[in-house]
């Protein structure tokens, strides 16, 4: 796999106004009324967090980050992205929702159609690490508490993630609010999804 988690090729999609970004760390200071969503339920159509992401035509790959963040306001949100287009992306993160509880949650986004799956867990959750991994054009989420022991989130197939994809980081705040966010230990691996050795496909007709 020719393939690592390079600094220099980094590429902005919509960069913050406040951000820092280092050999071993990358901080973005979130702007106001910013986020991603697409369509479903809330009707609106919203495209612009601001995104950090490496370019690969690499098919079978992990990527790992640990986030930490000072978020505080409903919709405070920051974790992992895979983002093609507007219409076709997917992200990771954990959400602020209240004084008591947040979520961690997906958002997958195909062909301009997003749906939303979460858990609530506790506010009080400062830290968590998220692994994104790749087979072909299907994708796996996971989160860490620790960085060593990961718990599934998600399983999609994105569409249009034919061949070349961008991934990496976000973070941004949907209301009136503003929040810190640092992302830390950046690791991109040989898959760790590894090939289904269960039930057989079905056989074409």
């Amino acid at each position: 796999m020719n393939l690592e988690w390079d600094m220099s090729l980094l590429k902005w999609t919509r960069a913050p106004e406040k951000y820092v970004v280092d050999d071993k760390r990358i901080e973005i200071i979130t702007q106001p009324h910013t986020d991603l969503w697409q369509r479903t339920y809330y009707c609106f159509r919203n495209d612009n967090a601001p995104l950090l992401q490496l370019e690969t035509s690499e098919k079978y790959f992990s990527f790992s980050v640990r986030t930490a963040f000072e978020s505080k306001r409903r919709y405070d949100q920051c974790g992992i992205v895979m983002y093609i287009d507007s219409e076709n992306w997917l992200k990771a993160s954990m959400e602020y929702e209240n004084e008591k509880i947040q979520r961690l949650g997906t958002v997958v986004t195909n062909n301009g159609y997003s749906d939303w799956s979460s858990t609530d867990v506790d506010a009080s959750i400062r830290s968590m690490w998220f692994r994104l991994s790749r087979r072909g054009n299907d994708f796996c989420v996971e989160n860490s508490a620790d960085g060593l022991n990961y718990s599934q989130m998600r399983i999609c197939h994105m569409f249009n993630a034919v061949d070349v994809i961008p991934f990496g980081i976000y973070a941004c705040s949907s209301e009136d609010s503003s929040f810190k966010a640092i992302f830390t230990d950046m690791e991109i691996s040989e898959c760790k999804w590894l090939a289904h050795d269960g039930q057989q496909p079905d056989e074409e007709n």
